[in-house]
């Protein structure tokens, strides 16, 4: 109440100062329960605004309700006068329903203007009649059965909705008068007297009253229905015990109707049930009229109706399906043999092979083993024969004696004679079998005799001798040729064809494929004519009665096929940038052969990698051999040639010998050759006064090593402690030999060599240390033009060492100043070791190296080279070239 009013509150500040309100609310108002629709509960007035707007339509309206309902709503009486009444919607019911509802009326004016008031709506208690429960309230059918005893029949019972505790007794009483039933006060309802449905009275009408405490009352209505049952045995009506009926009556056919009839149901419907006790398949009945159907086919010629033609059943009716009254009745059927079989045979068609030599006169058939006529009884059991017929059988067949059904061969049946083969050597012979009794029944017998060839003639080649030419650039599934042979005998076999030997190869078991229907050979796999030029094969055909073979050679075309192949087919070259043009590159040649090609059809080029042109072959077609010439200089100081290193692709094309236009459409095949060539530059000499410098190494480790493997470590130390040890007894062991045998000597010949190195480190004004590091992978590997041997170098510090001991080299005598030089240098520096052992393990070291290039030298490019005068021998190594 109080949101309602806050709500009011607030639409009148809304609407203005002259605002519309609502006159006799809020208010509380009655209306009793169960109030029938449109029933008035409150009237209320409106009174308009200042401008005197009328209400809009639709207005007032109950906005809310507490609780929610619909029980409500307001009616217009007059432009301002209103009334709120009972929809019908939810009944009121004081004892189970809210007792009291708040209804939200609002009320609004064409300006906008509003107000909002509430009816307090309280629902008063009437006293109201008891009611019957469930159906009994529109009334009740009761059934007794005929001859019950009296006694009890059904308890009546109804509430009174005041009582909600059902404490308050209500009393029963009928208001029909009978002597048949009595009701006592509580509501039992009870019969009187014993029923007879068949003396009449079969229902009975009543009302029953009930009363509650203050003399209201409530009726019902009470209808009792005497149920008849069944006392008397149904009797048969139907005279006819004996039924004669033919045969093959189609299954539903009436053959009997079988009547009865109930004296309880006198003057009514009767509902009998029928039925068949005797276990048969033949007879059904209809169980409602007890009229008899055939239920399966009635055949006199098959099964026990054969041997025994009567069927007895024992009919059964009843007047209910369980318990009731029943009768039984014995009838008979007589089945009679018809005509309705004709003569038959086990098969209609007949296929008979006979050979083709047969001689006449041969029995082929005699149909009276397969055929018969399936009736009992004479003469519906009697056949015979029609004459042969058909088409070319009248001169070859004929059925002797005439209607006996024993056919034999009266004609030739020579496979190849012309006129049996535009037969077919195929022959239709139609025979009837028919009864000799009405209606005559017929069936159409069909022979079929075919003639069974025999080989008289070999299976032969056809165009012998076979030879094939294909191509040895034929690709696989290339047609060879075909082989025929063929056989005089009708009908043509199929010939299956196979290669029995021949077409077989090292690296393909087989070369060739036929085609066993067709005869046609095919290549499986390309021939090659270098490899074998011929192949005889060895073919088989086979009819499934002869097998014949025929001799076939195949000769493989040359073609060229074959790329030409080069020695070496790869190779690397290093030579020195001041190499002059026109020179052998190391005396490099290709050696090229073709096994199809002649020696002289060689062309070579230089595909891409001869940048600026530089190298060249000669010569460069008409022979199988040809060499790398430097075909012209290098210029890097001008910045012409900016690369060191040439890959080079040669092609050698075997076209040589052909003209331009045989060019274009002859086969050409072309070989390729790779030649890695890498350019050593100029060593440069630089004259510095700081020492030769000292190469320091740089050796990156990395630890892979896993905590799982502990033991790879303890095995390790354990054997360098083993290895320490035994190296420590060796040293002593050795030192005390030397004690031993060599006794040290003092003397003026004892000079140490350190102290002549001191010296001449001190005639020096300063030290200057520059640490080069050098890699110790040598990338490059060349010929050594003077020795002939391989030594591998690294293409950007320039350090060599040789790939491959060498064997002992004569010494060499050098003649001029030049030469002179060498040997004193060489003579010069033999008391100094020029081999080191690095990590690598064999090969030139890069200290030795650039302690024998002096001091200071770079090539070009700035890095450690080797000088053009100074040697890499040493007594343990051959010299080096100078051009190197």
């Amino acid at each position: 109440m109080q949101g309602a009013a806050l709500f009011l509150v607030l639409l009148g500040a809304m609407s203005g100062s002259e605002a519309l309100h609502l006159i006799h609310l809020p208010a509380t108002s009655n209306v009793t329960e169960n109030a029938l629709p449109e029933t008035s509960v409150h009237k209320f007035s409106v009174k308009l605004s200042a401008s005197l707007s009328p209400v809009i339509s639709g207005f007032p309206l109950i906005i809310n309700s507490n609780p929610l309902t619909e029980a409500f709503r307001v009616n217009w009486l007059s432009d301002t006068d209103f009334e709120v009444v009972t929809t019908g919607k939810e009944q009121l019911d004081f004892e189970t329903g809210p007792k009291i509802f708040d209804l939200q009326i609002y009320i609004k004016d064409d300006v906008g203007a509003t107000d909002l008031q509430v009816l307090t709506v309280q629902v008063t208690d009437v006293n109201e009649p008891p009611q019957f429960l469930g159906n009994l309230a529109k009334g009740q059918d009761l059934y007794i059965v005929e001859g019950a005893n009296p006694g009890f029949i059904y308890q009546v019972e109804a509430f009174d909705p005041e009582d909600t505790s059902r404490n308050i007794p209500l009393s029963y009483a009928l208001v029909s008068t009978t002597k048949n039933f009595r009701m006592s006060a509580d509501g039992n309802f009870f019969s009187t007297t014993e029923f007879d449905f068949e003396a009449g009275h079969n229902s009975h009408d009543l009302i029953v009253e009930v009363r509650d405490s203050q003399g209201l009352r409530a009726s019902t209505s009470l209808q009792v229905n005497i149920v008849n049952i069944n006392d008397e045995t149904p009797r048969f009506t139907s005279p006819t015990r004996v039924y004669v009926i033919p045969e093959e009556l189609g299954p539903g056919t009436i053959v009997a109707n079988v009547t009865a009839e109930d004296p309880d149901d006198q003057g009514f419907t009767s509902f009998l049930l029928y039925s068949i006790t005797t276990v048969n398949s033949y007879f059904m009945i209809n169980q409602l009229t007890g009229t008899i159907q055939v239920a399966r086919r009635l055949d006199r010629d098959a099964g026990k109706l054969r041997q025994n033609p009567t069927i007895s059943l024992e009919v059964l009716v009843k007047d209910r399906p369980f318990g009731g009254q029943e009768n039984r009745m014995q009838i008979t059927f007589q089945v009679a043999d018809i005509n309705d079989n004709p003569a038959t045979c086990t098969t209609f068609t007949f296929s008979i092979l006979v050979p083709e030599r047969a001689a006449k006169g041969t029995s082929l058939l005699d149909l009276n083993t397969v055929c018969f006529d399936g009736d009992s009884e004479a003469p519906y059991s009697q056949f015979n024969f029609t004459t042969p017929s058909g088409v070319g059988s009248s001169s070859r067949f004929l059925q002797d004696p005439a209607g006996s059904g024993k056919i034999v061969l009266i004609g030739d049946l020579d496979y190849e004679n012309p006129s049996n083969l535009a037969a077919g050597n195929k022959y239709t012979v139609a025979i009837q079998v028919q009864d000799v009794a009405p209606p005559y029944y017929k069936n159409n017998i069909y022979l079929y005799v075919l003639t069974s060839p025999e080989n008289e003639f070999p299976l032969l080649f056809d165009g012998l001798p076979y030879v094939f030419n294909v191509s040895e650039i034929s690709p696989a599934g290339t047609r060879v040729g075909q082989v025929r042979a063929s056989d005089k005998d009708f009908p043509q076999s199929s010939i299956l064809y196979s290669i029995s030997t021949g077409g077989a190869s090292l690296q393909y078991p087989n070369i060739f494929w036929i085609n066993p229907k067709m005869g046609e050979l095919r290549l499986v796999t390309k021939v090659d004519y270098e490899t074998t030029p011929i192949y005889i094969l060895r073919i088989q055909a086979t009819n499934g009665e002869d097998t014949s073979s025929a001799t076939v050679t195949v000769n493989i075309l040359d073609e060229n096929d074959e790329k030409p192949i080069c020695i070496p087919n790869s190779y690397f070259l290093a030579i020195p940038v001041d190499l002059k043009v026109g020179t052998n590159i190391q005396n490099f040649k290709l050696t090229c052969t073709d096994r199809d090609s002649s020696p002289r059809s060689f062309r070579y080029s230089i595909g891409p990698g001869n940048v600026n042109s530089h190298f060249t072959f000669s010569p460069n077609a008409g022979s199988n051999v040809t060499r790398l010439l430097l075909a012209t200089p290098f210029d890097y100081t001008g910045g012409l040639d900016t690369s060191w290193d040439y890959n080079l692709l040669i092609y050698i094309t075997d076209d040589n010998l052909l003209s331009s236009r045989k060019k274009a459409e002859a086969l050409v095949e072309t070989g390729t050759v790779t030649l890695s060539i890498s350019v050593i530059p100029h060593p440069t000499t630089i004259v510095t006064t700081a020492p030769r410098p000292r190469i320091t190494y740089q050796i990156l480790k990395k630890n892979i090593y896993s905590p799982s493997a502990w033991y790879v470590p303890f095995v390790i130390t354990l054997g360098s402690i083993l290895l320490l040890g035994l190296l420590v007894s060796l040293i002593i062991l050795l030192a005390k030999a030397i004690h031993t045998h060599c006794p040290c000597k003092t003397g003026k010949h004892k000079k140490p060599l350190v102290k002549k190195g001191a010296k001449m480190k001190s005639t020096k004004g300063e030290v200057v240390v520059e640490t080069i590091q050098m890699s110790t992978v040598f990338d490059g590997e060349a010929i050594d033009p003077v020795t002939g041997a391989k030594y591998e170098f690294n293409s950007k510090t320039g350090a060599r060492r040789w790939k491959d001991p060498l064997p002992e080299m004569p010494k060499w005598r050098e003649s001029g100043p030049q030469g002179a030089a060498l040997s004193r240098a060489v003579s010069a520096e033999g008391t100094r070791p020029l081999r080191s052992t690095d990590k690598e393990g064999d090969g030139l070291s890069g200290q030795a190296q650039a302690e024998a290039a002096g001091p200071g030298f770079r090539s070009q490019d700035g890095k450690p080279g080797i000088p053009k005068n100074r040697t890499l021998s040493s007594t343990s190594s051959p010299k080096l070239h100078p051009g190197i």
